[in-house]
């Protein structure tokens, strides 16, 4: 029988300890989740819809965990400042990520980016999705959207759009509008919805799609004309409209959600109680009342089916950028 001297004894244990110490601590910290305030970076300004939904969602997420979230805007460059601060965060649960379809939309319209789209996060937790509708003056005449894409395309180029910017929701919600319908228009961006509306209903802009909440009130008023929704189906607030995909146009629908991400390698445990939180806050009927009233839909799915929508989102988005022309800046 080999003996062991009491140095090498002791030296097995240590290392036996140290291997079932490092084996078992995660799961530990996993099950005291969390122990402490936890850190949501969103992307954009205080006020940005975003921004908003986040807040609406955190605030009972924090609630239920028994610790403040505390909100930490992160606005620039088109949301990859915070984006980038979010990657080099400690993957410990105690700061995550709130994002948006935007995401997906720095992929294709920046040359450099402070982190890596596809490795660097986990998406955790789908929370909604808001239509974006298309609108028009009401002395354009057109009534559905087959009438604005046969002016389109009976004088090829004449026609614009407006947006909140290059890359902006509203921009890739028209150019996918465009590339199904094959027609070509002038994109003219603007610094915000405000400015652009203005311009749709003076009638020198042609056509916009923007977020249902802050066109609803418009439609109602009679200052601007819904022809459509960007979605597979048609918008709660807005039943009497009907979708692309209605007015013909199957691939046409643009999707603008919202979810809660964290870094990669964040332990699998504190994953799934993100998950689960998240889960059961925007079940709440609170919490739903207050999404609803912002026009924002369930989009229930599960932890690894949302990683999935997420990076096929951002291979779509790649693609229609290149459909579109759209160059990286």
């Amino acid at each position: 029988m080999m003996r062991l001297s009491a140095n090498k004894l002791a030296a097995l244990l240590l290392g036996t300890l140290i291997v079932g110490s490092t084996a078992v601590v995660p799961q530990a910290s996993a099950q005291n989740y969390p122990s402490r305030n936890i850190t949501a970076i969103i992307p954009f300004a205080p006020g940005n819809a975003n921004d908003i939904t986040a807040r609406i969602v955190l605030e009972q997420v924090g609630k239920q965990l028994g610790q403040t979230i505390v909100i930490d805007n992160r606005a620039g460059a088109g949301g990859t400042i915070g984006v980038g601060a979010a990657a080099r965060a400690t993957p410990d649960g105690y700061t995550i990520l709130f994002h948006s379809a935007s995401f997906s939309a720095a992929y294709v319209t920046h040359k450099t980016l402070p982190y890596d789209t596809m490795n660097d996060f986990i998406a955790v937790s789908a929370v909604g999705i808001q239509p974006s509708v298309l609108v028009v003056a009401p002395s354009k005449g057109f009534k559905t959207a087959g009438d604005l894409i046969a002016a389109a395309k009976a004088k090829p180029g004449a026609m614009n759009f407006a947006s909140a910017g290059i890359g902006a929701a509203s921009h890739l919600a028209a150019e996918k509008f465009n590339v199904a319908a094959g027609i070509k228009s002038q994109h003219i961006p603007f610094k915000g919805p405000v400015e652009a509306l203005t311009e749709v209903m003076a009638g020198r802009i042609d056509y916009y799609f923007l977020p249902l909440a802050p066109a609803l009130a418009l439609i109602k008023d009679g200052k601007v004309t819904a022809l459509a929704v960007s979605s597979n189906k048609r918008a709660s607030l807005l039943p009497d409209v009907p979708t692309t995909a209605e007015a013909g146009l199957p691939k046409a629908a643009y999707a603008f959600w919202n979810g809660v991400f964290v870094p990669a390698k964040t332990p699998p445990d504190v994953v799934n109680k993100l998950y689960d939180e998240t889960q059961k806050a925007i079940a709440d009927p609170g919490v739903k009342e207050r999404l609803a009233k912002l026009a924002i839909e369930p989009l229930p799915m599960s932890q690894p089916e949302f990683d999935k929508y997420f990076k096929t989102d951002v291979m779509d988005t790649d693609a229609l950028a290149k459909s579109a022309g759209i160059e990286k800046q």
